[in-house]
């Protein structure tokens, strides 16, 4: 099957028209993507119960679902420059599908960790990257506006699956509850089936190329059996062998650049990212459980999630203009690092909230905090290692931030088993937060000093070099000027040649 259009690069994106409709089938993929593990955490407190496990338990289902979304992200990529984003995101949804309503009908804690976590994670990874690459294709000058509005799909759907989420329980059950929102996710296949390739003559094309390429193939391997024979051939072997290793090394640098492991800045923000991420979402995933531990209603409970994706909806465009100002760019990283310790100051002070005005107000603080971090998180990677590089730099990121994703909550839920009380899993969270912030501004600080020396010597090189460069370039314009004055010499080259020859002519006699 050769690969659809919107695999490879098209000239002349639309920037409109259909495109709308794929961002609006991307605000569906990415709502579910991003909102549904943390929508889910709705249901833990009574699973729980159910199945008589610990907080750290039921804490790998979010754990596994996210590390399978975020260390997917490379599969995901590879099978749309294959198939092309349409099939990709039908098959998440199905994978999506049949996840949640195998998981109703589960009689253990491990059989939920397959189909919520694994099955169901690797559905929302296959809807996330096909649509973001996808709103690529069809937007180029818009393309802001476009990643904007499929974005803000995450907090409205987050916003709208924590009270669905809970009503859904009080009337099915969670049993009963999987199987609808198994029957929801599979509106993904109708958001990827308007993911419309914008091209459809090219496979055509590619199909006529794979043809002519076989006949090639043809005439090449009648004559390797001619030339099987020849005495050269023990060293062909060994030149073909070396190409084919360096051709298996350029198709693994195609998809991941394993060079930017020598760049200063991506391993900073590499270190930075996954300290960080061991904190992120366990606060999330059990904000919910803690206020029902503490006497809160469920719909109340329910509704703190609500708050903070509300809060997020607005964080985000907001801290993107700011981001984007004249004062703010040029230091891009600092602004980062500071968001990224302001959500884990949010998470320290979340245990002075004793009742459910003060939950309200870590919610908004947390929601604020945490659109800050989302906004900026690809901002600042592509403003450390480039447009050209940033593909092969978020996938290497999101293989080494899988590691952390899946360990943080578990390792709340841990501190919650052994102290019986969930300050200590906020008071990590928030610790470990604040450390990556400082951490990065630490760090950036010294990279941009770094950087800042190296253009000095750059341009005091330049400064070298120049004299010797203007000196070089006068002496060739002087020679071109000497050689090419064409129409007014004329007349004393012809006479000097005429002189030439009469001597040589002299000579002769």
């Amino acid at each position: 099957m050769p690969p659809h259009s919107d695999a490879g690069p098209v000239a002349g994106p639309p920037d409109g028209g259909w495109g709308w409709v794929v961002v609006f089938g991307a605000f569906i993929s990415i709502g579910f993507a991003y909102a549904f593990p943390k929508g889910i955490a709705i249901f833990y407190k009574e699973i729980q119960d159910f199945f008589d496990t610990s907080y750290s338990e039921i804490a790998w289902v979010s754990s596994i679902m996210l590390a399978t979304t975020y260390g997917a992200g490379p599969i995901s990529s590879i099978l749309v420059n294959r198939y092309g984003s349409r099939p990709v995101v039908i098959l998440g949804g199905l994978l999506c599908g049949i996840g949640m309503v195998s998981a109703a009908f589960c009689t253990s804690i491990i059989q939920l960790y397959i189909c919520v976590g694994f099955i169901t994670g690797l559905g929302l990874a296959l809807n996330l990257q096909p649509s973001v690459i996808i709103i690529g294709r069809y937007f180029l000058k818009r393309r802001p506006i476009a990643n904007g509005l499929a974005m803000a799909g995450s907090p409205v759907m987050l916003c709208t699956l924590a009270p669905l989420n809970q009503f859904l329980f009080d009337n099915y059950g969670w049993r009963g509850s999987f199987l609808i929102l198994g029957a929801i996710l599979l509106h993904c296949c109708v958001a990827g089936a308007l993911f419309r390739p914008i091209s459809a003559d090219k496979a055509s094309v590619k199909t006529q190329s794979i043809e002519e390429g076989k006949e090639v193939l043809k005439e090449e391997v009648t004559k390797d059996v001619i030339e099987m024979n020849s005495p050269t051939n023990v060293r062909m072997e060994t030149k073909t062998e070396e190409e084919e290793e360096r051709d298996c090394c350029e198709k693994v640098n195609k998809y991941l650049d394993f060079s930017l492991f020598k760049h200063r800045g991506f391993l900073i923000y590499l270190i930075g990212n996954v300290l960080m991420f061991l904190g992120f979402f366990a606060p999330i995933v059990f904000l919910a459980p803690y206020a029902k531990h503490i006497g809160i209603d469920e719909y109340s409970a329910a509704f703190l999630l609500s708050i903070l994706a509300i809060v997020d909806m607005v964080a985000r465009p907001t801290t993107g203009i700011i981001a984007n100002s004249k004062w703010v760019r040029p230091r891009i990283q600092y602004f980062f690092s500071f968001s990224i310790a302001f959500n884990g100051t949010c998470h320290l002070l979340c245990p002075l909230a004793s009742g459910y005005t003060g939950l309200v107000i870590y919610s908004v603080f947390f929601g604020l905090a945490f659109g800050m971090v989302c906004a900026m998180l690809f901002e600042t990677l592509m403003d450390l290692v480039g447009a050209s590089r940033f593909t092969s730099a978020v996938g290497l990121v999101t293989i080494a931030e899988c590691c952390t994703i899946l360990l943080g909550p578990p390792i709340g839920g841990t501190l919650i088993d052994t102290f019986g009380d969930y300050k200590y899993m906020f008071i990590k969270c928030g610790a470990v937060m604040v450390l990556a912030g400082t951490f990065l501004f630490i760090m950036n600080y010294y990279n941009y000093r770094m950087l800042a020396k190296e253009e000095k010597k750059r341009k005091a090189k330049e400064e070298d070099t120049k004299p010797v460069r203007t000196e070089n370039e006068g002496r060739n314009n002087w020679n071109k000027e000497h050689v090419q004055d064409g129409p007014e010499l004329e007349p004393l080259r012809e006479e000097q040649e005429g002189l030439k020859k009469e001597a040589n002519g002299t000579n002769e006699v």
